[in-house]
């Protein structure tokens, strides 16, 4: 039965991909002999994060539009709060993504935390690696958006974003032990705010940071 998930997954059966995300979710048995015959291809993988409301979705939606507009394929992990009655994820699909669920070249699937403290899903290696398998040219994993606890995400992700917004403020001093130190990139939205500008330059004085607004 693995097997020829595997190969059904690899030659993009996005059912298959689905199935079997649920099963590892799940610890269905046998699952950890499928992931051992995983091969291993070298997907980039993006992860957002930030702490709530800064607009990691509105991110990550117009990242999906930047691929599919050069033809590529895209898989995107939303990490959602957990219900406290079933763990499964609160928030469940993303409304603002709703355009690309039809899509042939987008792949969206929304994962609950189940208690992990680290902003991700506590499968989330061997679902990376399960979407490494399919044919995709990208992957993006988008955090709960938790705070500081988020840190996970620079150990999994090639290129770590941070999204953030201008009512940060005097935030950025308390962040730097945690969230401001494993981002890449840190991008600010809603820059039309009042003490944007301030907000920017504290952050540009702050070293190793690549900005965009």
């Amino acid at each position: 039965m693995w097997q020829q998930y595997l190969q059904q997954i690899q030659q993009g059966n996005i059912k298959a991909l689905a199935r079997v995300i649920s099963l590892v979710e799940n610890e269905v048995s046998g699952y950890e002999l499928l992931m051992q015959s995983l091969p291993y291809f070298t997907v980039p993988v993006i992860g957002i994060t930030g702490p709530p409301g800064a607009g990691k979705s509105t991110l990550v939606d117009a990242l999906i539009e930047l691929i599919v507009k050069e033809g590529k394929k895209v898989a995107v992990i939303c990490v959602d709060p957990s219900s406290p009655f079933n763990l499964g994820a609160l928030l469940g699909d993303r409304i603002r993504m709703s355009e690309w669920y039809n899509n042939p070249n987008v792949f969206i699937r929304s994962l609950a935390t189940r208690g992990s403290l680290g902003g991700l899903h506590p499968k989330i290696i061997e679902i990376t690696d399960l979407l490494r398998a399919a044919p995709f040219d990208y992957i993006i994993v988008e955090t709960v958006g938790v705070g500081q606890s988020e840190v996970e995400i620079a150990g999994l992700a090639d290129v770590t974003i941070v999204t953030m917004v201008p009512e940060a403020g005097d935030e950025v001093q308390t962040m730097k032990a945690g969230l401001m130190e494993i981002g890449d990139i840190f991008v600010v939205n809603k820059s039309d705010r009042p003490d944007a500008d301030l907000f920017v330059k504290n952050l540009r004085m702050m070293p190793s940071i690549i900005l965009h607004i």
